[in-house]
């Protein structure tokens, strides 16, 4: 009673999912509350799927932001637990991610945790699950769910909750879950649940709601499959319908030692029962049992589908568990068969394997097993695994199956092994295709994902993407050539790749509307499957190996990949610091803050998932740095260069003594390109924008971070997306895109973040800084950008002199400025604006000249010489 009355209250969770093209991007925000004057330990754990790789994770405590980073795993040393994110290997099908960190007296934490899966498609439908395991009841409980796909959404179902035993792919009822709210249109659906406190303790008063579970599938077009284009990068998805089946030969080998006894084996006989009436006519099959004895139904022979009942019935647990026998009876069976006269080539053979234990009888040396195996298969079959409960070698079974082009599946203790068993043959019992081999147009792509697959079963899906060598082509010829029960067959088409480019586009648009604000991520969400898809067969590739320098390049490859898209895999850790919180339950002081005595630092920082971004105006700084002026009320666009020098502060805006803003830019020196009229070029690297009311405080903004000190000193990665509170300043980053920060609510200033994967020797990562919002800067705001905030400019033409032709000038302040017209790319080069340039570093169109707006710290708040705009 102690323990639950002291342990941190859950405020909110909030759990936000968007799958773009059945790729889901998932946000949880978790809220803990410490309601007593002591610190207390605040536990954040969250199931994430097994498939999901997590891209994420902050925590806020005490207003103050600590930040995930992920790292390689050193070699062969153990991570200290709690010293970064674990996750705990648990039910096969989830993984637990655990947190635990020191929350002051009366304060609260936050927990932000982001990952990322692409939905693999089993039985004709994409499962999407949510764990809702808060383990206490919570205040505030959403769920949001939103879709958006290039094909319209079908066979939507939202199952009831799912809890403990109940099988992951049978049948349901049809109740959905209390408060569950379905909106489908065609190819975007939105799913929200929200049960509030009552209505989650009638579904139960542990916390343990379950898992929320969504099927759907999509429609599809008979032939090449659904090709997406995004930036460069492409994903293909392949799932064939209404093919015949082809005929298969499997030889089922099933573990009879003495741990099966009891509950096991009765599920594998009943699982057994339901396999043998779905074998079609034209399959061909037999049954091994093993434990320290092997046994085979039907000696020498595969035989066509007839009563094998009295076999399964027999099945009677005894003994020890002698693997490499059992694998070695069941392949020469089928070895023979395929040799024999009465297999067909166009067949398809398998062997299901099942066991509950590890080898101990005979061979009982993983690495001689898998030789063994390797050797009796001769690539002429495929090698199905099955593990039951807690004592199963399953890197043994996972290796032995993806060395011999099968897959594993692990059934915990406690669930139905019955329903799963059945569930993973119709998986495999229906092939369509052997074979399959997908090519793309010769040099128009490279680092494709894998593209040569054994079999395709009904019901699942093949996905390959990869990288276009040239962005700008016409078209991709796609060619998928394949075997099916009495022929071979090819399809083949050109994708139009700016269609497609269009199109995806249009999708990624309505997502980052509809859902959660994703920002840059899901700009480049078919990169991201590209690297998801990268990594996770560079893990299988790296357990495949027979070599330790194979080994190590598929590790290394994965890592880098990893390290990437900063994704927590078998090859990193996710490092977060923890906060230190003093014995009085106060938190120690951070590096630049010191609170007064026993002073507890309240929550003084929000930080939430950031909204869409915001439009913004022209009047911008951008590049190289291209000035561009908006004049609304003259309908006009001024725009000019300014030619620094690298290590210059300029002056941006400058209203100290009236709002009390000032912006400043920090200029970083870079070469100007091959063929360049220029010396060099100058980019900014840091803009810092100091508040003086009602309190001092700034933001300092690189590309790589943004420094608020208000309250407290946060300091955030510019590659997550978040937004945080404080007082007077507002900062909203959405990920590798841009910062938007806000003064007071009627000023805001939008930076954009320009990085480069991998620069050439005359790119610098810099910044862009736009004007978004200038209500609350005064009149006699000044700076480079700032003194035309409120000034309107006419154009005039000069009359001709002699053999000239009549020039045009600009009325600034009764200043006759001569321009040309030109055109400046901006919004990061997504859009063109036609602009009146005026030369020679803006003479005469600024107050003063270059020098008068050099400022001597990046925190310099002086006034404008001048005293006001006039000249």
């Amino acid at each position: 009673t102690i323990i639950t009355k002291t342990k941190p209250h859950i405020q909110e969770l909030s759990i936000k999912t968007t799958i773009i093209s059945r790729y889901a991007f998932t946000a949880v925000y978790c809220s803990l509350l410490n309601r007593h004057p002591a610190a207390s330990e605040g536990v954040f754990q969250f199931q994430i799927p097994a498939n999901a790789y997590i891209s994420n994770f902050t925590m806020i405590i005490g207003g103050r932001v600590y930040q995930s980073e992920v790292k390689p795993k050193e070699k062969r040393v153990k991570q200290e637990r709690g010293k970064s994110g674990t996750k705990e290997p648990g039910d096969p099908e989830v993984e637990v991610f655990r947190m635990a960190a020191k929350i002051p007296g009366r304060n609260r934490a936050v927990f932000l945790l982001t990952y990322e899966e692409l939905l693999q498609r089993r039985l004709g439908r994409y499962e999407h699950m949510t764990s809702l395991r808060p383990m206490q009841l919570v205040s505030r409980l959403s769920l949001d769910v939103t879709i958006v796909d290039h094909s319209l959404i079908t066979d939507l179902e939202v199952l009831p909750l799912r809890n403990g035993k109940s099988n992951a792919l049978g049948p349901s009822k049809p109740e959905l879950p209390i408060t569950t709210v379905i909106k489908n249109e065609k190819n975007v659906c939105k799913i929200t649940f929200s049960p509030n406190i009552i209505q989650q303790a009638k579904i139960t008063t542990s916390g343990i709601l379950g898992d929320f579970v969504i099927r759907y599938d999509v429609q599809r077009d008979m032939g090449i499959g659904d090709i997406q284009v995004l930036n460069g990068h492409f994903v293909h998805y392949f799932a064939p319908k209404d093919l015949p089946a082809v005929p298969k030969n499997v030889v089922f080998v099933i573990d009879t030692s003495a741990s099966m006894l009891g509950t096991k084996i009765r599920q594998t006989k009943d699982a057994l029962f339901t396999i043998l009436r779905d074998l079609r006519p034209g399959d061909n099959f037999n049954f091994v049992s093993f434990s320290n004895k092997i046994k085979v139904w039907q000696p020498n022979r595969l035989v066509p589908v007839t009563d094998a009942k009295k076999f399964i019935y027999m099945l009677a647990p005894t003994g020890g568990t002698n693997i490499d026998g059992a694998i070695q009876t069941g392949s020469s069976l089928l070895r023979d068969y395929l040799l024999g006269p009465d297999s067909s080539s166009n067949s398809v053979s398998l062997i299901i394997f099942l066991t509950d234990g590890r080898p101990t009888v005979g061979e009982i040396q993983s690495v001689a097993i898998l030789g063994n195996t390797r050797s009796a298969v001769q690539e002429k079959f495929c090698i199905f695994t099955i593990g039951i409960g807690n004592d199963v070698d399953y890197r043994l079974l996972e290796r032995m199956a993806l060395e011999n082009c099968g897959m594993m599946r692990r059934i915990n203790e406690e669930a139905d092994a019955s329903a799963m068993l059945k569930g993973f043959y119709n998986e495999i019992g229906t092939p369509l295709l052997s074979d399959i081999r997908i090519n793309y147009t010769e040099n128009s792509v490279q680092y494709v994902t894998q593209n040569l697959f054994t079999n395709y079963f009904n019901g699942s899906e093949i996905v390959v993407a990869g990288k276009l060598t040239n962005e700008s082509a016409e078209s991709l010829h796609v060619q998928v050539t394949a075997s099916n029960n009495d022929k071979s067959i090819i399809l083949e088409t050109d994708v139009p790749l700016r269609h497609r480019q269009i199109d995806t586009e249009k999708n990624v648009k309505l997502a980052t509307k509809l859902g959660v604000a994703l920002g840059s991520v899901a700009e480049d969400f078919v990169e991201r499957v590209w690297g998801f898809l990268s990594i996770k067969e560079g893990l299988r590739s790296r357990l495949r190996s027979q070599t330790s320098k194979d080994r190590e390049g598929h590790t290394q490859q994965a890592t880098n990949l990893s390290m990437t898209y900063h994704f927590l895999t078998p090859l990193t850790n996710m490092v977060v610091e923890k906060p230190e919180v003093l014995t009085d339950g106060t938190m120690a002081p951070a590096p630049t803050i010191t609170p007064g005595a026993g002073e507890a630092t309240s929550p003084a920082n929000e930080l939430r998932p950031t909204k869409k971004s915001i439009t913004f105006s022209k009047t911008s700084a951008d590049g190289d740095p291209h000035f561009v002026v908006e004049f609304p009320l003259s309908k006009l666009t001024v725009c000019f260069n300014i030619n620094g020098e690298p290590g210059h502060i300029l002056g941006l805006v400058s209203d100290h003594k009236y709002s009390g803003v000032t912006v400043n830019g920090k200029l970083i020196g870079a070469p100007a390109p091959p063929g360049s009229h220029k010396q060099q070029r100058t980019y900014f690297s840091t803009i810092t924008i100091v508040v003086d009311k009602p309190q001092r405080a700034y933001i300092e903004v690189t590309p790589k971070k943004v420094i608020l000190d208000g309250r407290d000193r946060i300091v955030l990665p510019c590659h997550s997306t978040v937004s945080v509170d404080s007082g007077a300043l507002s900062v909203a980053i959405v990920g590798n895109s841009n910062v938007t920060v806000t003064v007071g609510g009627n000023i805001s200033f939008v930076i954009l973040l320009h990085r480069y994967k991998n620069p050439a020797p005359y790119q610098r990562d810099h910044l862009g800084f736009y004007i978004g919002n200038n209500k609350g800067l005064s009149h006699n705001c000044h700076g480079l950008l700032g003194q035309f905030l409120y000034e309107e400019v006419g154009l005039a033409e000069l009359p001709a002199q002699g053999d000239t032709k009549p020039s045009l000038v600009l009325k600034v302040k009764n200043r006759s400025v001569p321009v040309v017209q030109k055109s400046r790319r901006i919004y990061s080069g997504t859009q063109s604006v036609d602009c009146w340039f005026a030369r020679n570093n803006a003479a005469k169109l600024i107050d003063g000249e270059y020098k008068d707006y050099l400022m001597s710290h990046m925190f310099d708040t002086g006034d404008w010489p001048h005293g006001t705009n006039q000249v």
